[in-house]
């Protein structure tokens, strides 16, 4: 039966008699479903054509153990009848009859009741004749006979019964009772504006505290939550975001601009991306590509350089840039710049980027081939590796890690370097957290800087540190086509 037929049948039966005094009562007479009736008359009561008044009723119902105890008698009885057939009885007989359970319960029950008694290793009945008073309590119950109060105490303590209990309503007319429901609309329409039929009909009543249906898209992605907190520290320390649009770079801006000889290994295949088409790169600042061949193949700056023969068509490679250090160059050439046409008149800054860079990696739980990196530098005079560790000590405890450890390092185009090391408090170890390091003057000459600006730069991957705040063990679960939506979808704000 359709929940509008049954409607009808309830409205037609409320017409008749007032009330229906048991909704439990009236389901089974209808052939339906308790749920379904009490759904009916919900709905109903919701558009104030019914009212409900809830009553509980509770009954005992046989559980499967007391099924089966009511066709074939209590264990007490049953172990009491066995010995009566069979005379002096040692407990293993009576198990290997009645089994181990039936055996156990039955003769602590009838050593209780005193129906047997022990002669020396066996037992022999205690009395004549027994009433097997639960076997006959169940099957009273089985014809809806109620059991006195010890009689239901007993028989739930031994979990043969149990109690259950229904939630019924008795039923009157309401305040705009009626035989049959009207439809009331749920949207204005074309239509009823036209006719004018909005205007008598009865709207359905809205729900200004419904939550509303969940949103499905417009998640931010743990990434870009770090990454967001990271730019908001890094500005509030100062720093100006540098322009990170051009992940193709030529080899020129991002090896051979940071003094990186052409033979290093990093520039290898096996490392780096190199782009098929366009192969080349076309241009760069010719007079500052001349400073830097000049530099890498002979020196200067107190440098001997690296005594190699700088090859043009090496430094006009296209590839996917392996650092945003190559964005670094970019803004420190046209900062030197900038001095060279103010004659002299030197400006300190600070700057940073966070993108995304590429390597031609192994991927595993830790690694990828494409991730982001953050980095900042500050171009002064005179600067040291003292104001280094202090510019990385403020920005790590601004993002909550305070024990800090410098590691010497080599890095092609920073002397002095340095690893950096946090404290995991979760590994309960020291776990490398970031590099840095002074731009070496090979680099810097080239570019135009007077002798005593130095520029101090620190980076860091932006995976690992978010990883770490959102617990995640595989980066793969982080960032690319294996990350999990629902974990976007539940991931709390970040704060440091």
């Amino acid at each position: 039966m359709d929940a509008a037929t049954l409607e009808k049948k309830v409205l037609n039966r409320l017409a008749e008699s007032d009330c229906i005094e048991d909704t439990y009562a009236e389901a089974s007479a209808l052939g339906v479903s308790h749920q379904e009736m009490v759904g009916v008359v919900k709905s109903l009561w919701t558009d104030e054509y019914v009212t409900m008044n809830a009553s509980v009723r509770n009954w005992l119902v046989l559980t499967a153990e007391g099924e089966e105890v009511s066709i074939n008698g209590s264990p007490e009885a049953r172990v009491f009848e066995y010995v009566k057939n069979k005379g002096a009885t040692t407990m293993g007989d009576m198990e290997t009859a009645l089994g181990k359970e039936v055996a156990k319960l039955g003769m602590g029950a009838a050593m209780k009741e005193k129906w047997l008694k022990k002669q020396s290793d066996t037992f022999v009945p205690g009395v004549d004749a027994i009433v097997d008073s639960v076997a006959i309590s169940l099957r009273e119950l089985k014809l809806n006979k109620l059991p006195t109060t010890t009689q239901e105490k007993n028989l739930t303590r031994r979990k043969l019964a149990a109690k259950q209990s229904l939630t019924y309503y008795k039923v009157e007319r309401g305040r705009k009772f009626a035989i049959q429901r009207a439809k009331k609309v749920g949207d204005l329409n074309i239509d009823s504006l036209k006719d004018g039929s909005w205007k008598t009909a009865e709207f359905k009543a809205y729900n200004f505290d419904a939550l509303g249906a969940p949103v499905t898209g417009g998640y931010i992605q743990p990434l870009l939550k770090v990454r967001a907190e990271f730019r908001r520290i890094l500005m509030g320390m100062g720093f100006t975001e540098m322009p990170t649009n051009r992940w193709v770079e030529s080899s020129f801006w991002n090896f051979d601009a940071l003094f990186q000889p052409q033979s290093h290994p990093a520039r290898d295949a096996h490392d780096t991306f190199f782009i098929k088409e366009p192969r080349l790169a076309l241009s760069w600042p010719e007079q500052y590509y001349e400073r830097v061949k000049t530099m890498h193949e002979e020196g200067g700056a107190g440098s001997l350089g690296h005594r190699c023969i700088f090859d043009s068509e090496e430094a006009a490679k296209n590839l996917l840039r392996t650092h945003t250090t190559a964005v670094s160059a970019r803004m420190l050439y046209k900062l030197a710049e900038q001095n060279l046409k103010s004659e002299g008149s030197f400006k300190p800054t600070k700057l940073f980027s966070i993108d995304r860079v590429f390597r031609n990696e192994s991927m595993d739980s830790t690694h990828l081939c494409e991730f982001h990196q953050v980095e900042g530098l500050v171009a002064d005079y005179d600067l040291s590796l003292g104001h280094l560790i202090a510019t990385i000590r403020t920005f790590f405890e601004k993002i909550g890690i305070t024990q800090l450890r410098f590691k010497p390092a080599f890095n092609p185009y920073t002397e002095p370097s340095m690893e950096v090391f946090g404290y995991h408090p979760d590994l309960k170890r020291w776990t490398e957290i970031g590099n840095s390091g002074m731009f070496r003057p090979e680099m810097l000459a080239p570019m135009g800087f007077p002798p005593n600006v130095r520029v101090i730069a620190w980076g860091l991957s932006l995976e690992r540190p978010t990883m770490i705040k959102y617990r995640i063990s595989n980066i793969r679960d982080l960032f690319g086509h294996k990350a999990d939506l629902r974990r976007t979808r539940q991931a709390p704000m970040c704060l440091f």
